[in-house]
């Protein structure tokens, strides 16, 4: 039996949920400052506050954190294909964060089958990130494949997710037929 979007409207509304949204990256309540990275840099580069300068990732001493944290800004700011060069200087590719943001990358540039590859992998990784489940969820609302958007927002709030941004933005997604686009 197919099931309209009315039905998941219906079941997603009788849960209880805060109404607080939060931003891409987790449990973080705010979206990414706007560093030199955003503001100063242009292309595939990174503010690398040591040298005081843009650099290109590979050549910055930034650490795994400081380079996610520049992944996660350029994502944000829209700039999908820097972001990928600097998820491309990333030490460790199968770290899950790592394949998330290859995942969403790709999806924001209209590649859904490299997207779900990454989030896969990603899931494979670490069952519980929930943002690489929100993503995978997000991408096949647009799909409009809902009943396996519905699927990864159960698993979401089974696993401790419930009222996080992963939560929240694949709810939305659910209800309104419309994805974030960060």
């Amino acid at each position: 039996m197919k099931a309209t979007r009315w039905t998941f409207s219906a079941l997603l509304l009788s849960c209880s949920f805060a109404a607080t949204a939060f931003a891409a990256g987790g449990g973080d309540s705010a979206a990414p400052k706007p560093t030199n990275t955003t503001k100063t840099c242009k292309g595939a580069r990174v503010w690398d506050d040591q040298k005081q300068r843009c650099v290109a990732p590979k050549q910055s001493s930034l650490d795994p954190d400081e380079l996610y944290d520049a992944v996660r800004e350029l994502a944000y700011a829209g700039r999908y294909s820097d972001a990928q060069m600097v998820l491309a200087a990333m030490p460790d590719q199968t770290d899950s964060r790592v394949l998330t943001y290859w995942g969403f990358t790709y999806r924001k540039q209209g590649y859904p089958d490299q997207a779900m590859s990454y989030y896969t992998q990603a899931i494979a990784q670490d069952p519980q990130n929930h943002l690489a489940r929100s993503y995978m969820g997000q991408g096949f609302v647009s799909e409009g494949k809902y009943g396996l958007a519905l699927e990864q927002w159960k698993i979401i709030r089974a696993n401790g997710g419930s009222d996080t941004w992963a939560e929240i933005s694949l709810r939305e997604a659910l209800l309104s037929g419309q994805t974030q686009s960060y």
